[in-house]
Order: structure tokens, then sequence, then C-alpha cells
């Protein structure tokens, strides 16, 4: 059979997918390569949320193509935007977020010389599939695609779609064979887990009300939840998290988009700031420690130096730990797009640089809690390039703790932080 080598962009949810079109592959017979060079096909899981990760595939096709090899494009770029397919992709083989399981018949046609568009809806078969991890002790597990909203800037909800939630047993079925097979820590994934259930008759609680009950020694963390829904199960979820400090990270991604409510309902966001804001201060006076991250987007059409210092001032009074800042990208076919008092690229690239300084300075302030603190801490993460004797772990908080020495992953140590920095605490061995 043949090699097979994957590039992957975007979000926790892509790696997800890439995990499972890897396992289908492999159980097919063909070999999954790390090095693109000794690959025979690649295949490149496209992002489509800003325009820079859609470069990012295009680039990759550049000089994928410049080698000779055989591509397949994957992801969400041809789902949202199925026009490329016989312009920008024609001469690649296409397959969408919703057929995945075709991957294997996909490839090996392309291997075959031909090419290959599949972009039809279909049932996603998502859990109880082999897979391979793209992280050997993470179990990526997806609850649900899609989502409940309809914001205007969003080209992703082209490609994933309405709500979609899969089966809890199910779900929960796979969080106990990801243990067995070794996973220390479950991350459970989607575009809004706080949707979760609502198109089912359940919801997030109670799914993860089973998924704790799961024997083993392993952590869950939860993925993105929007604020009104986090506000909807506020009291249920601090009841979670409280209980279950050892199983559960204590890490939340509440995104906030905006500081400015004018800016939100342009969003077509279904919150206010105050309810952000409610979301955030009662997680923080439950659980003093556990880590906040949010989203912020700069230079939104119309929005005003003055509404975008709202923004400013919510990042002062949160005091995220995690900020995922974007400067506003209007992604072709969106309401954004199209929308009057457009930004120039000087402005929303200035007002990211001033959100950078605002978080950085709240950051560290904030990371100040963590200095000489002690306990465990789980190793999940090779340290970054050319520190090759660096690694990184997770305490209960998910915050990384990096760490020099030789060290495997899932590899529990006792640590006592003895520097912090803006983006994650040093720590040395007790």
């Amino acid at each position: 059979m043949s090699n097979i080598s994957f590039i992957t962009f975007g979000c926790t949810l892509n790696f997800s997918d890439t995990e499972l079109m890897m396992g289908l592959l492999a159980k097919a017979g063909h070999k999954i390569v790390d090095d693109v060079s000794s690959a025979d096909l690649v295949v490149v899981n496209s992002c489509t949320v800003k325009s820079m990760a859609e470069s990012k595939l295009f680039k990759a096709l550049r000089e994928l193509s410049a080698k000779g090899k055989k591509i397949v494009v994957a992801g969400c770029v041809a789902q949202a935007e199925q026009s490329y397919v016989d312009t920008k992709l024609s001469a690649h083989s296409v397959i969408g977020t919703k057929q995945l399981n075709k991957i294997v018949h996909v490839v090996e046609e392309t291997l075959l010389g031909n090419v290959v568009k599949m972009l039809n809806p279909g049932k996603n078969e998502r859990l109880g599939m082999p897979k391979i991890r793209c992280n050997s002790i993470i179990g990526i597990i997806p609850v649900s695609e899609g989502c409940l909203g309809n914001c205007t800037y969003c080209k992703a909800r082209f490609a994933r779609g309405k709500l979609v939630s899969y089966d809890p047993e199910q779900i929960v079925a796979q969080v106990i064979a990801d243990v067995q097979d070794g996973c220390k820590e479950i991350w459970l994934t989607s575009q809004d887990c706080g949707a979760y259930g609502k198109d089912i008759g359940t919801d997030i609680v109670t799914l993860l009300r089973a998924v704790l009950e799961v024997k083993g020694d392993f952590k869950v963390r939860l993925g993105m939840m929007n604020p009104n829904f986090a506000l909807e199960y506020l009291d249920d979820l601090i009841e979670l998290y409280e209980k279950n400090k050892g199983k559960l990270f204590w890490f939340i991604h509440v995104p906030s988009q905006s500081g400015n409510d004018r800016i939100l309902s342009l969003m077509k966001r279904k919150y206010t700031s105050e309810d952000f804001l409610k979301v955030c201060s009662t997680f923080r006076h439950e659980l003093p420690e556990i880590t906040i991250a949010t989203d912020i987007i700069c230079g939104f059409p119309s929005e005003t130096k003055e509404e975008f210092s709202d923004s400013l001032e919510l990042v002062r009074t949160v005091k995220p730990d995690v900020l995922n800042k974007s400067r506003f990208w209007p992604r072709p076919g969106t309401e954004a797009a199209a929308m009057k008092g457009q930004l120039h690229g000087r402005e929303t690239n200035e007002r990211s640089r001033q959100l950078k300084e605002v978080f950085e300075k709240t950051a560290k302030e904030r990371n100040k809690i963590w200095e000489g603190w002690t306990g465990e801490i789980i190793i999940d993460e090779k340290g970054k390039v050319g520190m090759s004797e660096s690694w990184i772990g997770k305490n209960y908080a998910y915050r990384p703790v990096a760490l020099k020495g030789k060290y495997s992953m899932g590899q529990k140590v006792m640590v006592k932080v003895k520097k912090v920095h803006v983006h994650y605490l040093e720590g040395r061995v007790i």
C-alpha cells in the first residue's frame, strides 16, 4: 500500500477529523507517515475561519504541487466555498466535512490518477471508528457538529451546518475505549459544547455527568461554550467543576468576541457583554484558580475606537488566562463582508497590537497567583523546537508548566512553580 501524510489546519475538531481519516486509511492497509517528503499522497485538512487559514491551504498546495505530490483537500474550505471545486481546487481531489467515511475511496482513486470530488451532505459516522491519535495520550471526542448560531462573520457554519448532536451513550463508550487505550486526557469538542443535546432532548451537563462517572485515571477538558449557554447552565456547571476537581480540568473557553453590545448585536451573537461578565465573574468567585479562555475580534465593521475600548476594558476586568485575538477579515459570502464601515487593515492591526499589550500585562499579573505553587502535572506536550529537553505539563487548572529534563508523555510529575510568564509557568521537579 501507499505512504499517506497529513497537514492539518484549524480547530480541535479538525484534528479529530484527521485522526479519524488516518485511522480509516491505516485500517485499509495504508501507512501513515509524518514526513511529507516520503509520502505518496498528502491529505491537507483545511480551515476556513480566517482568510489567513485559507491562505495557508493554498500555500501548502503550491508547495506540494511543486514537489509532484498527489493531493486530497479535506476540511471546511471547499465545503464552505464550493465554487472553489471547479476553480482554485480543480486540479485536486476534494472530500468534504460530511464525507469523512469515504476517505479511503477518495485517496485510492487519487493514487490511481483520478480527481474525485465528494462534497454531498451525508451522515458522518464519528464515534466508535478506527483512529490514529495526533497525541498518544489525548482522546479528542467530538460531541456534536454544527451550531445553533448565525453569526454574521462566520464562514465555518457554511461547512459544518446546523447542530447535530451525537448519541450520549456512544460518546461515553468512546471515552471508555480511549481511557482503556491509555489516554490521560479526554477533550470534548464541537463548534459549541453548550449547544450539545438541544436537538436530541439532552444537554451538556447531563453528558458531562455521565463522562465523569467513567472509571479510570484521566482528566476531562470541556471545549468551547458560548456565553448564552454557559449562563443557562451556570450553577450546574460550577457544581460539576467543584465536585470533580481532580477529574475535570478547571478550564472554560467562553468567547466574548467584543465588549460592546452594539457590535455584539451586529455580529448576531446571542448574549450581551453583561452576560459574558456574569459568567466569568461567577466562575472566578466560586473557582478562583480556574483558567478562562476567550476570543475577541479586532475591528469589526463600523466599530469605533470607543467601542473597541470596551473590549480592552473587558480584558482588564476579566483578566482571561488565554486570549485568541483576531483581526476582522471579511469572509466571502458572510453578512459582515457586505457591511458598511469596513476598517482599513492598518486600523485592525493597530487594535490587535493594543489588545495584545493589554492582555499580556493582565495575564502576567494573573499568573502571579501560581508563584510558588506546588502540585502534580501531567506531561502532555513536547517543548518547542530547539529545546530538546523541554516538556510541558498541565496542572488541575490546565495551566501549562514548562520543565527541563527527560520525561515521557502521560507521566505525572510533582513540581514547584519558580517563575511565571505570560503564556506559561516555569517549574522544577520536587
